[in-house]
């Protein structure tokens, strides 16, 4: 390098481009929320060509680019440790982890060592101390994107924790006995070797699943769903939207697709993809043999006992959950556990065709392992198991 090169330059360039390969990385990671992913890459390659354009030129006007990406970048991380962005689905707060600790510190990394290089033009590292910390930074955000290959992201109420390490969801699920493991209604439905389940409860799981991927698509279109009695329980935010029809949730019906008693959508903006049905059973306990054994452990029945309440203007919506105290927000009430319920997904899921929402969505299940058959990642996923 150039003796008479802004050593301080050179290494906020390079972390900013280190920082936007990190985000790259994770805008892969988030395809759920298409939103959040796009945003991302424009992130990513506002960083990497802020970066470079330092790397190529000091002209103030190219470094203070750099310094506003990366301080925005850097300031958005450190707001959702604590808070969500409501008006962007899958952005909520969330405690850090490796990679995208990493990639905030490489940003304001950029942005320090891009106000000193403004402050101090003239300026210079050592040839020898530059090389070294270029080095290092990009050693940093290689190490940072290999973790985040294995990475494990939380999204709120939606999903708690989902886990994407390389070979899971094709390799260490897929292997004939274990459970759940990944489903995919565009492959055979294969339920066979899971351990204590039944040919009958096999045979009745299965049918199940049929019969929800043959009915559940008539109500794939949310604006006719209202005249058929289903209302929204305002729950968009977490990334699905429930839809409740309380008449079928009274009409006697056990787990008939033609009445699905919730259908549960995939929230993209104003978007909305029918991804499962959530079938409830009125008037059972969770540990009501009609429900055990009909699947066996192949289904998880779940109740919601924190969520809280409030009027909407077409019926009850969810408010919050209750506090460590068991308290609801201002204007809200908790009414208990309810009725259990059980998802079927008409859409792929790492966790297979029963699986549980993530979060505070997977509610309470009753195992009387203490381990819950419709989540997977082997990690806790917060819905206060049972």
């Amino acid at each position: 390098m150039a003796s008479g090169r802004n050593g301080y330059l050179l290494v906020g360039g390079i972390a900013s481009v280190g920082a936007g390969a990190v985000h790259f990385l994770a805008a892969g990671m988030h395809t759920e929320h298409a939103t959040l992913a796009r945003l991302m890459v424009v992130l990513a390659a506002l960083q990497c060509a802020t970066g470079v354009a330092v790397l190529l030129s000091a002209r103030k006007p190219v470094v203070a680019a750099m310094l506003a990406v990366n301080g925005f970048a850097a300031a958005v991380w450190a707001f959702t440790r604590f808070a969500d962005i409501p008006w962007i689905t899958g952005l909520t707060a969330e405690a850090p982890q490796v990679a995208d600790t990493v990639c905030a510190a490489l940003g304001a990394l950029a942005v320090l060592a891009g106000a000193i290089g403004l402050l101090r033009p003239t300026a210079t590292l050592p040839p020898l101390r530059s090389g070294i910390a270029a080095s290092a930074v990009g050693v940093l955000a290689l190490a940072a994107m290999l973790n985040g290959v294995g990475h494990v992201h939380s999204h709120g109420d939606t999903g708690g924790e989902h886990t994407h390490a390389a070979g899971e969801e094709h390799g260490d699920h897929d292997t004939g006995t274990a459970w759940p493991r990944p489903f995919d209604p565009t492959q055979p439905i294969d339920l066979s070797g899971v351990p204590g389940v039944t040919a009958d409860q096999q045979l009745r799981a299965t049918n199940l699943i049929r019969s929800t991927l043959d009915g559940l698509p008539a109500f794939a279109d949310v604006t006719t769903v209202g005249a058929l009695g289903y209302r929204s329980i305002g729950d968009s935010a977490t990334g699905y939207e429930h839809y409740i029809n309380t008449g079928y949730i009274r009409d006697g019906n056990f787990l008939d697709a033609g009445h699905p008693e919730s259908l549960v959508y995939r929230v993209d903006g104003q978007n909305r993809t029918l991804v499962s049905a959530m079938y409830i059973a009125n008037g059972k306990k969770i540990d009501d043999p009609a429900l055990t054994e009909f699947g066996g452990s192949l289904m998880q029945w779940h109740v919601h006992d924190n969520l809280c309440w409030k009027a909407g203007d077409n019926g009850p919506v969810v408010a919050g959950v209750t506090d460590a105290a068991g308290n609801c927000p201002p204007n809200s009430i908790n009414p208990g556990a309810g009725n259990p319920m059980v998802h079927v997904w008409i859409a792929p899921h790492q966790c297979g065709p029963f699986a549980a929402l993530e979060g505070h969505g997977a509610g309470q299940a009753s195992a009387t392992d203490g381990r819950r058959t419709d989540t997977c990642g082997g990690h806790d996923h917060g819905g206060g198991h049972k």
